[in-house]
């Protein structure tokens, strides 16, 4: 399997737990992976031959968090061609605002118009309906992998 590059947005940390524990999944498993602190991601453009997990929670207004804003819109300034790449988004959100998820959903809209392929669907976590989004989230991941193990074999 590829290596896998966990990068996380956060207000209170809870995306950040998530990215954490989903690391140590893969770790436990011997995979390669890496999570990217904020201060890592300045010039940071994910390799094609690598794959990304984004972990997000939404805030504002629909809003990216302030922690990864600045690599988010980097990113969509540069607008770097990534057609090899493969990523997964878990969006972190409350039900109760019509914003529910955006900044995960952001997230998958600017990296399908780089032209990058999203592996499997969105993970939407909803705050009314949980308060472990990692248990949801490891659950979900167990099916992610196999999504990426059977790409690696095709």
């Amino acid at each position: 399997m590829r290596k896998v590059n966990l990068i996380f947005g956060t207000v209170y940390g809870n995306a950040q737990f998530v990215a954490e524990t989903l690391c140590n999944e893969f770790q436990c498993e011997g995979r390669e992976v890496a999570l990217l602190q904020h201060d890592e991601l300045g010039g940071f453009t994910p390799p094609q031959d690598e794959v990304l997990l984004i972990i997000c929670s939404t805030t504002g207004h629909g809003d990216v968090p302030d922690d990864i804003l600045p690599w988010f819109e980097s990113i969509k300034a540069t607008a770097p061609y990534l057609p090899e790449l493969r990523y997964g988004v878990i969006a972190l959100g409350d039900s109760s605002y019509e914003t529910f998820c955006r900044a995960g959903i952001q997230f998958d809209e600017l990296f399908t118009e780089l032209g990058s392929q999203r592996i499997g669907d969105i993970l939407k976590i909803d705050a009314c309906e949980t308060m472990e989004p990692e248990v949801e989230a490891k659950a979900w991941l167990q099916s992610w992998k196999d999504l990426i193990d059977m790409e690696t074999v095709a």
